[in-house]
């Protein structure tokens, strides 16, 4: 059963191209469906979370991390009363726009871009699903209902100000209500974001060896985690004990998300999905307490892991590659496969040259990225 202010399939806003519905599937279904048949989707699997995909297999990288965040973005909703497939799409969407190498190449691909509108992981994943997948007969895109497409643009809250160009443009075709909060289910997928990599990022600080189970002991929520599994488990092995510890940490935030925003929908009195983009706040959100104690541990991460010297010796080299192939395929754009050739020839100024260099670097998987890195720039190099 789901509550009054959960979004309703059956009153969609519709697409933007007219599709006559399925009689099995509800719309969110359909938007789902269609992101996990995506190819941006399927390149997820090599792309970056933290560590460079091919560091190691035990790793998350960004289609793991995008599952985990369908998994605590389903849950969450679903005791909220919300619509879990909405939720679930929108988190499995969420990161289709992300370079490889993950921030580091988005770091380095907006600086690239600054003179051409820069570059945003977020924009581009509305420019994934409404223009750069084309497989359909009557549309480019996935055709994602509006209340996909708002939820995936702005589930980190309103965007206001001078937009992304990748989401201005569509946004003049397709009203998305930037300037509101998104649906309730929007911010339960950007709040799963948050409870899934502040949990699988220590585990994965920890399997690299860049801090001990004795560091992240003296955080806050952890410390006490570990002081109860060591209670009641005295003795523990270690990686079991280290798991005990950490799905605790994990039960916590989905716990505290849980309880907060039922406060908050309780306390706003929205009675529907409108009502609640109407308001001046979230209704999806950690309580003081546990952001409070949430930003400790994300400075530690920052610190220990983001910042890691070996992390960052990695980063370093990664940046290079987007650095280097951005300005070659810019000088050699028919270097890139024949697909874009039409889009190319049909460019008319440097800046839209540019933006189609930046939509197929940004579609790269870390191999084929560091592949044609090999084979374009180093192999080049040697022939000279």
């Amino acid at each position: 059963m789901h509550a009054p202010y959960a979004s309703n399939p059956e009153k969609t806003r519709g697409r933007l191209v007219n599709e006559e519905e399925s009689s099995f599937r509800s719309p969110f279904q359909r938007d789902r469906d269609r992101i996990i048949h995506a190819s941006a989707f399927r390149r997820l699997k090599h792309k970056t979370q933290v560590f460079v995909e091919h560091e190691g297999d035990n790793y998350r990288t960004r289609l793991t991390h995008t599952i985990e965040v369908a998994q605590v973005g389903r849950t969450i909703a679903g005791v909220l009363g919300l619509n879990q497939e909405l939720t679930e799409a929108v988190a499995l969407a969420h990161d289709l726009g992300h370079t490889p190498f993950g921030h580091t190449g988005e770091e380095a691909l907006h600086a690239l871009m600054v003179p051409y509108g820069g570059f945003d992981h977020n924009a581009q994943a509305i420019r994934i699903v409404t223009a750069l997948e084309r497989h359909y007969a009557e549309f480019d895109g996935l055709n994602l209902s509006w209340e996909t497409l708002e939820a995936i643009a702005k589930h980190n809250g309103p965007v206001v100000g001078d937009l992304p160009y990748t989401l201005a443009e569509y946004n003049t075709r397709h009203d998305l209500e930037l300037h509101t909060y998104a649906s309730a289910e929007a911010q339960v997928a950007a709040l799963a974001d948050d409870v899934a990599y502040n949990n699988h990022d220590l585990h994965d600080g920890l399997r690299a060896g860049l801090f001990s189970d004795d560091d992240i002991a003296q955080l806050p929520i952890i410390g006490l985690a570990y002081a109860v599994v060591d209670q009641l488990y005295p003795g523990l092995e270690a990686n079991r004990r280290r798991h005990e510890a950490l799905r605790r940490v994990f039960g916590v935030m989905v716990e505290d998300v849980i309880g907060t925003a039922r406060t908050l929908l309780a306390d706003s009195g929205v009675q529907s999905v409108d009502a609640v983009r109407a308001l001046d706040h979230p209704v999806v959100q950690f309580s003081d307490r546990i952001w409070t104690e949430l930003k400790e541990i994300r400075a530690f991460l920052f610190t220990r892991m983001y910042r890691a010297p070996t992390v960052m010796v990695k980063r370093a080299e990664v940046a290079k590659v987007v650095e280097a192939l951005f300005p070659y395929y810019q000088q050699n754009p028919l270097q890139m496969p024949d697909r874009w050739h039409a889009e190319i020839e049909a460019a008319g100024s440097e800046t839209a040259l540019a933006r189609i260099v930046s939509d197929y670097i940004a579609g790269m998987t870390d191999r084929f990225a560091l592949q044609e890195h090999q084979r374009l720039i180093k192999g080049l190099e040697v022939t000279k």
